[in-house]
C-alpha cells in the first residue's frame, strides 16, 4: 500500500480520475486516493468489487468481505476499473 504520493503530485487530483464513469456489473479494484477522503477505510485498500449502482456522484460496490457481501458508498477518484 502506497503511503505517501509523490513530491510533484502532493496535495493534487486528477480531474479525468475524479469524472471517471462506470457502468453497472463492471469489475473495478478499490484505490484510496490521499488528498479527498484521510477516513478512507483500510480494511477496504486493494479489494475488487463489482459496481451494482449510483447513489448521486458515487458509486454503490459489492464486496465480498469475509464471507459476507457488503456494500459500500465510494468515490469514483478511489476507483479503478479491472480490464
Amino acid at each position: 500500500m502506497i503511503k505517501r504520493k509523490n513530491v510533484k503530485k502532493k496535495g493534487k487530483l486528477e480531474l479525468s480520475k475524479y469524472f471517471q464513469e462506470f457502468k453497472v456489473g463492471e469489475k473495478i479494484a478499490i484505490v484510496k486516493e490521499h488528498t479527498l477522503n484521510p477516513a478512507f477505510p483500510i480494511q477496504i485498500q486493494g479489494r475488487t468489487g463489482v459496481v451494482i449502482g449510483e447513489r448521486g456522484n458515487s458509486y454503490l460496490v459489492k464486496l465480498n468481505n469475509g464471507g459476507t457481501e457488503k456494500v459500500y458508498i465510494i468515490a469514483p477518484s478511489c476507483l479503478k476499473k479491472i480490464k
